[in-house]
């Protein structure tokens, strides 16, 4: 393989601009593969069209959900909630031959491999507390006082379970023997919507938002799991960073009143192996 291993995030077509930016992005080649690491949209059809438009010129590509296309907003068709909707997603994307979280991971082998790139699906448990905060109770009560609540309360269904919290448990549960078994044979990529470690999320403006950005029980899986690069989204923050020796890749784009600021042009992809 001549191509490389691509990466991007928070594509949020919803916004006109950042529909543009997706009927542009193009492959450098025709092997390349592309690591869409969530929040594609809020509605069904659109984070459909944005992954079936990747799919067409991407090679391969291999998606993790974000917290936006578990919404549920009420003007969407699709009204599904919590697993349900998480399961339309992953069957859909299985009909455009699109790399879920619930299918085998694939090797890339390619410049930089082989390696297993493994998409996850781990949710938060509101275990990133702000400071002064003792317990998960009062780390809510401070982000509410600080006035600062994820719109996911509101749109982002748990069911069945008793709350996003519980869902973000049973899925690393679910997840840890497969990244076990994984790194037992080759290296990985780990790929997830929200941050592995919490200290990407230092640098919030709202340091708050930070109980909606992981768990505390992913923060040695870059380590145990033998990542050559970890990707991840959802801060809006795209940078480069290095935990334990380990390249963290923050690939997302953002709303346009984000990156219409920055100097460096919008939905760059990212090359996650060097």
């Amino acid at each position: 393989m001549t191509g490389r291993l691509m990466a991007i995030s928070d594509l949020h077509v919803g916004y006109a601009e950042n529909r543009a930016l997706v009927e542009q992005l193009r492959p450098t080649h025709d092997d390349d593969w592309l690591i869409v690491a969530g929040d594609v949209a809020e509605q069904f059809a659109d984070v459909m069209w944005a992954l079936r438009t990747l799919r067409e010129r991407f090679a391969t590509v291999i998606w993790a959900p974000g917290n936006h296309e578990l919404w549920t907003p009420r003007n969407d068709p699709e009204q599904a909630r919590g697993q349900a909707r998480y399961d339309l997603l992953v069957a859909a994307c299985r009909d455009l031959d699109i790399r879920t979280p619930e299918d085998p991971y694939p090797v890339w082998e390619g410049p930089g491999g082989p390696v297993i790139v493994a998409p996850l699906f781990v949710l938060y448990d509101y275990s990133f507390w702000p400071a002064g905060a003792t317990s998960t109770t009062e780390a809510l009560e401070i982000a509410r006082a600080a006035g600062i609540v994820g719109t996911d309360e509101v749109l982002l269904h748990p069911d069945p379970f008793e709350g996003r919290d519980a869902w973000c448990r049973a899925r690393v549960a679910a997840t840890e023997p497969r990244l076990r078994a994984a790194a037992d044979e080759l290296p990985t990529v780990l790929v997830n919507h929200f941050p592995l470690v919490r200290q990407p999320t230092d640098v919030l403006w709202y340091p708050e938002f930070a109980l909606w950005c992981g768990t505390t029980l992913t923060a040695d899986w870059h380590t145990r799991f033998r990542a050559a690069a970890v990707v991840y989204g959802h801060l809006h923050i795209p940078r480069t960073t290095w935990h334990d020796g380990v390249r963290f890749e923050e690939v997302s784009v953002g709303y346009p009143r984000e990156w219409g600021k920055r100097s460096t042009p919008p939905a760059q992809l990212r090359q996650v192996l060097r």
